[in-house]
């Protein structure tokens, strides 16, 4: 294997998104140590609004997809109604064809929102990669780690004991690699800082007891890493259910509290993010629609308690980013449904239908031109090939003909005028026969 550094993303479509991101997150920790609050929690809430800032474009087209489609529903609800006991051929072209029409007529795409969501999820994918490592795109919190790290990988056993660390488990591969094993330092050094850097505060002292050697070098570490990571008196890289169990142990009643403080909030925040969100109202005439339409509401029910769970069991640090962006989104929401609340959506739609129109309008043009075109060439080739023919058999001529078909037919440009013809002329022969 070669040596890749499996403590960054490497894949060949979220690699490149995730190092992105991951020149932002730096950027944005190196100006907030430059004022003198290095913090991870405060940098995922500033990295969190930037991303969510860039996503704005492709936000304000999906809310105004959702506002439209609301709109032009009751009209794809008469169409399906109209042809509901149709099945044939030609009503299901018809049908169709009026979809088409009121979609153009709308200005909106039958696949317009799920390419928005596409393009988003990458970029959520990316960002889960980057809070999830920091030291692997913060060089500065990466460094906090040294020189711990490589007096630690002297240590005799060091690996093994690391290795039974809790989180080790996700890098066993990483402990397997031919790299590792054949001591190439980059890669060790890597993978000791994955390891440590979701270590829980029991597991470095832990550490400190195993190496009392390096004691101090522990708690140069440590002290930079708390400062790093605490936020509001949580560890960013702690789990809140892994607080609340040290806390219990503790008698702490107060760090019990805190620790489902992030938790909460995201339930409660995903909650008002969803009610924000517009709403399609159920009709008694589409059944098939309706029954969509409650499963959603029971999972917009289930999204809040599901942010709870998962955000007590994953780090604080990515629950303080879904926060984070459930806040984002909310402001967002509210801004966005103000600013396409004052749109005047039958100009919208009136100016919409007139593109359609002129568009179809240009296609017919622009086909009637090709079929003439065609029909020119066509005459003015047989005028032409009338006098040099007559003298050649029948068998001759169809010869003739056929070869100069298949060679213009062969040679023309693909998209060319020639081209175009030559498929206009294959149609209108076929249909004579």
């Amino acid at each position: 294997m070669s040596g890749i550094l499996l403590t960054k993303d490497t894949g060949k479509i979220l690699g490149p998104i995730v190092k992105l991101l991951g020149y932002i997150m730096e950027g944005i920790f190196y100006v907030i140590d430059k004022i003198g609050i290095p913090n991870i929690g405060l940098a995922i809430i500033l990295f969190t609004i930037v991303i969510y800032l860039l996503l704005m474009p492709l936000t304000i087209k999906q809310q105004k997809y959702s506002k439209l489609s609301a709109k032009m529903n009751p009209e794809l609800q008469a169409i399906q109604k109209k042809y509901k006991d149709k099945k044939d051929n030609d009503s299901m072209m018809a049908m169709n064809m009026e979809t088409k029409a009121v979609y153009a007529k709308y200005g909106v795409s039958p696949s317009g929102s799920c390419v928005q969501l596409l393009i988003q999820m990458p970029i959520l994918l990316a960002l889960y990669r980057v809070i999830n490592n920091i030291p692997a795109y913060v060089g500065q919190v990466k460094a906090a780690f040294f020189p711990l790290v490589d007096k630690l990988i002297e240590q005799p056993g060091s690996a093994d004991f690391v290795k039974s660390f809790t989180n080790a488990a996700m890098y066993a591969k990483q402990f397997e690699n031919e790299n590792f094993t054949n001591g190439v330092v980059t890669y060790v050094q890597n993978t000791f800082v994955d390891v440590l850097n979701k270590a829980s505060t029991a597991e470095w002292a832990s550490l400190k007891d195993q190496f009392s050697a390096l004691a101090a070098d522990v708690d140069h570490t440590v002290t930079l890493l708390d400062r790093y990571n605490n936020f509001l008196g949580l560890s960013m890289s702690n789990s809140p259910s892994f607080t609340f169990r040290e806390a219990k142990a503790a008698g702490s009643a107060g760090m019990m509290i805190v620790a489902f403080i992030i938790p909460v909030l995201a339930a409660v925040t995903q909650w008002i993010n969803v009610k924000l969100m517009p709403q399609q109202e159920m009709t008694s005439d589409n059944e098939q629609q309706n029954t969509m339409m409650q499963s959603m509401k029971t999972m917009n029910m289930v999204m809040p308690l599901m942010s709870a769970v998962f955000c007590y069991t994953l780090p604080a640090g990515m629950g303080l980013y879904w926060v984070a962006g459930a806040v984002v989104r909310s402001i967002q929401q509210i801004v966005i449904n103000k600013h396409i609340d004052k749109m005047d959506l039958d100009e919208v739609i009136a100016q919409n239908a007139e593109k359609a129109k002129k568009k179809m309008e240009k296609a017919n043009a622009q086909a009637q031109q090709m079929a003439a075109y065609a029909n020119m060439n066509t005459k003015k080739a047989g005028v032409a090939s009338k006098a040099s023919t007559q003298t050649l058999s029948k068998e001759e001529k169809e010869k003739l003909v056929k070869d100069s078909t298949e060679y213009y037919s062969k040679n023309a440009k693909p998209g060319s005028m020639m081209a175009k013809a030559n498929m206009v002329r294959e149609y209108n022969e076929k249909k004579s026969k």
